[in-house]
């Protein structure tokens, strides 16, 4: 026991003088710290070396452009056809058809409104349904209301602005459901039909017209077609009559030459003396 004693109370000397020295507490210190350094640094890399797939905050993140203050623009944004005034076509009835200056002599007779003794070009198609009753105009395209008037002649007329200089037009309507500047949406109710005096033979009808530039095309022709396409066709049609005027004045040209070309010859074969006048000169 006595030994056992003696060993402890040497070792305890011991620790007693190892702390004694001036160096021993800072070492102590500086192991420790770096113990715990070494602990945390390598709790951090282990912990963060891969994300749980539920953590990633994709809400939080700059993806598609978050923080963007300029509007979104809807890439798959509907393109609108023109379509018939009414809401079911398969009712609809062509009391009128659209008077074409290159259609059929028989065509263009049927496409002829009478009124006050006159023949007028018929710039529309004028719609009425199977039962001849009365029903709701719709707007053929969506756009701004820009013209709403009451006429007696044409049944009251409904404009709307679809693209600048692209209108629809539609008359002989009664109940009028709009006002000037409203927007309205394809297929939207803005009237109801009505008569006209400028066509009381179609009874109760909408008169319906596309207009370009203030100029009337068949709407039969752009029926299930975009402003696009309306647009295009009016620049071809345009481009064709720029070149049939240059051949026409290519023509004029030629035959003003050739016109030219036959009096110059007919002066100097007047010009040229006679067979007689030589002969009685050489008697002479």
């Amino acid at each position: 026991m006595r030994e056992e004693e003696k060993k402890r109370t040497s070792q305890k000397s011991a620790f007693r003088r190892f702390l004694s020295k001036r160096w021993a507490l800072p070492a102590i210190y500086l192991a420790c710290a770096a113990v715990l350094l070494t602990g945390i640094l390598w709790y951090q890399t282990t912990g963060n070396d891969s994300a749980n797939p539920g953590d990633v905050g994709y809400e939080d993140s700059e993806i598609a452009g978050k923080g963007n203050q300029e509007p979104a623009v809807e890439v798959n944004s509907k393109v609108e056809n023109f379509s018939m005034p009414v809401l079911d076509e398969n009712q609809a009835v062509i009391k009128k058809q659209f008077y074409d200056m290159n259609g059929k002599k028989e065509e263009q007779e049927a496409a002829l409104l009478f009124y006050n003794n006159q023949y007028q070009p018929n710039k529309g198609i004028d719609v009425a349904v199977k039962n001849g009753e009365t029903f709701d105009v719709v707007a053929s395209l969506s756009g701004t209301v820009t013209k709403v008037q009451e006429d007696t002649l044409l049944g009251n007329v409904i404009e709307i602005e679809h693209e600048k200089g692209v209108i629809t037009r539609y008359s002989s309507v009664k109940d009028i459901a709009v006002e000037v500047g409203d927007q309205v949406a394809q297929g939207q109710a803005i009237a109801k039909a009505g008569q006209s005096l400028i066509n009381e033979a179609a009874g109760i009808h909408v008169h319906f017209e596309i207009r370009k530039d203030n100029v009337a095309v068949n709407p039969i022709e752009f029926m299930d077609k975009t402003v696009a396409a309306l647009k295009e066709s009016q620049v071809n049609s345009e481009a064709q009559e720029a070149d049939n005027g240059t051949k026409e004045e290519q023509s004029d040209d030629d035959t003003s030459k050739n016109e030219d070309q036959s009096e110059d010859q007919n002066a100097s074969e007047d010009d040229q003396p006679s067979e007689d006048h030589k002969q009685e000169k050489q008697n002479n």
